[in-house]
């Protein structure tokens, strides 16, 4: 996970990154980088990256991308109400797919995040946009105790 605080580090770490062998790049406020190397269990019948691993990389790159929170022992939380994707390309077995999630848009409630997968060349496998809401206390910057 690079050179991010190790306060930082801990909040992005998921039981749900470590089934899928996903990778905190990049967090900051309104931006988050994923990356994911698949292997022969990300395939789907036709021996290419199963698009729900491009969906899973979407939904959990926007979700971050309005979920940073600079504050030690404090996290944000949300749901997603909504994620709209479209697939442009496919995703090879054992190359890197990169995941970049920006913040639109942003309330007491709601957010609204635009994410890209791209592969190691840049070619541009999938996009989408998704609506999240924010769990109680996740509004903030500041987010919520952990725990």
């Amino acid at each position: 996970m690079n050179d991010m605080p190790e306060h930082i580090r801990a909040q992005a770490l998921s039981p749900f990154h470590g089934l899928l062998g996903i990778e905190m790049q990049h967090w900051e406020e309104g931006l988050a980088r994923l990356v994911c190397r698949p292997g022969p269990q990300h395939a789907n019948r036709s021996g290419i990256v199963h698009g729900g691993v491009m969906l899973a990389l979407l939904d959990q790159v926007n979700a971050f991308a309005g979920l940073y929170c600079p504050t030690p022992g404090r996290k944000r939380h949300a749901v997603t109400l909504d994620l709209d994707t479209r697939f442009t390309g496919q995703g090879k077995l054992g190359e890197i797919l990169i995941a970049e999630g920006r913040l639109v848009t942003a309330g007491r409630n709601i957010f609204f995040a635009r994410g890209e997968v791209k592969d190691a060349a840049g070619n541009l496998v999938a996009f989408g946009a998704s609506t999240h809401r924010y769990r109680a206390g996740s509004h903030v910057l500041e987010g919520v105790a952990e725990g």
